[in-house]
């Protein structure tokens, strides 16, 4: 049976109604309520924005290559149109300077 030392013993291990009043109120800053988690939810991406992420990334990635085709197809031009001069400057016996 308990005696009256065991239940002194037992008041100063025991949380009292002071301390776990203390505990409640450092939890509330501690734990995440619902509110923050809607909060935090609300704000993320939602499949709609991903999609639309997407559609733009592909409509960019397809005007660089289209721009990088044509560069190439430029460079070629413009070999060939050098490659023209120096034979009409070989035909007229002209020297080019660089």
């Amino acid at each position: 049976m308990l005696e009256d030392k065991d239940i002194q013993k037992l008041k100063k291990e025991l949380a009292t109604k002071q301390d776990l009043e203390k505990f409640s109120v450092r939890a509330f800053d501690v734990f995440v309520t619902k509110d923050d988690l809607k909060e935090a939810v609300s704000n993320l991406a939602t499949k709609e924005d991903l999609i639309n992420l997407q559609s733009s990334i592909d409509a960019y990635a397809k005007k660089a290559d289209t721009y990088f085709q044509e560069m190439v197809m430029l460079s070629h031009q413009v070999k060939r149109n050098e490659q023209w001069i120096r034979q009409i400057a070989d035909k007229l016996d002209l020297k080019l300077e660089y």
